[in-house]
């Protein structure tokens, strides 16, 4: 028999109020920071930026930090055998992204460069769901014409560097890997899942000329950003056809997979009384992030309603749950 403590539990999220931000997490996922524009709700986060909580049960109001402190059997045994494992901390950051506007032109260090710059912190690879899109919504993915590193810099001292960037339209459903060092921005009318690593390194390399609620232009970071940058032209972000795997009650797709993480999407559907099981095993833990629905798990005792923008950790070598419902997930291990 398990153990009571490998039960999961609701985390609580850490909001972002950035100019670029809008109302959609906040009127379309329920998500009520105290802020009238919210951009990033941190939905499963170690980061000290941005440290989200326990909702419920036995840790409810501790940090997810703490929790893991006490019990760093709930990482699993390959996370805590990891290059660089920090106690309480687990090495990816899952959030929810409204783009109102359009984002910086950014660059995000390799694990390399922020060991070396940034005081031994992680780099910054993402995967990206996109969740919605408004009809001329879109994304910067890397360059679209050669250029060196002087090139770009003047470019963006001028405000003329949109010429260099590829910019792709994007829909519902489509998936983009974004590796450190690319050049990227998420256009306005995006609203994403985001499943990164436990960074919160950004370098702007352009941001429109826009100032902040105290009318100042917000900060670049030039030098850094184009140190970092990969300056490879066309290089493809969206990831190919999935191939969805059916079981009863439930179907299954590998989204992306990377030496960081693993993110699968689960399509759950109960309706014709299917059983459907889950458990994290002794490896790694879960982090089950809702993007669509609602329905309950049910272990033990308990049972937990689940809805769209709810996230669940599930510790590793967890109790035995059950999904009933109609809704869908993406399944993040490491």
């Amino acid at each position: 028999m398990r153990k009571e403590k490998n039960r999961p539990f609701l985390c609580k999220p850490c909001g972002k109020d950035y100019l670029w931000g809008g109302r959609r997490l906040r009127d379309d996922l329920e998500k009520e920071m105290g802020v009238e524009y919210l951009a990033e709700s941190w939905e499963c986060s170690t980061h000290p930026d941005g440290p989200t909580e326990v909702a419920d049960g036995e840790y409810r109001g501790m940090e997810l930090t703490e929790v893991l402190r006490l019990h760093p059997e709930y990482q699993g045994s390959h996370v805590r055998s990891l290059k660089g494992a920090w106690e309480g901390q687990i090495p990816v950051l899952v959030k929810f992204i409204d783009a109102k506007q359009d984002l910086s032109v950014q660059v995000h260090p390799t694990d390399d460069y922020a060991d070396r710059h940034e005081n031994g912190q992680q780099g910054k690879t993402e995967l990206w769901y996109i969740m919605d899109a408004a009809k001329d919504a879109g994304i910067v993915c890397g360059l679209k014409r050669k250029a060196d590193k002087e090139q770009l810099c003047r470019a963006a001292l001028s405000g003329d560097l949109e010429k260099y960037l590829r910019r792709i339209p994007v829909e519902k459903d489509q998936v983009f890997f974004v590796e450190a060092g690319t050049i990227h921005a998420v256009g306005a009318g995006c609203l994403i899942a985001e499943i990164q690593e436990n960074s919160n390194l950004t370098y702007r390399l352009y941001d429109y000329d826009r100032v902040d609620k105290d009318g100042k232009k917000r900060e670049l970071h030039l030098e850094k950003a184009l140190e970092a940058a990969d300056l490879t032209v066309g290089k493809e972000l969206r990831q190919p056809i999935r191939v969805l795997r059916y079981e009863p009650g439930i179907a299954r797709e590998l989204l992306g997979r990377c030496r960081y993480f693993e993110v699968y999407r689960m399509l759950v559907n109960t309706e014709r009384r299917q059983i459907v099981k889950f458990r994290a095993d002794e490896l790694s833990f879960r982090i089950l992030l809702c993007i669509e629905g609602c329905g309950t798990l049910t272990f033990e005792d308990m049972t937990v309603d689940i809805y769209r923008g709810d996230c669940v950790f599930v510790p590793a070598d967890s109790v035995d749950i059950r999904i009933h419902g109609r809704l869908q997930f993406l399944d993040v291990r490491c």
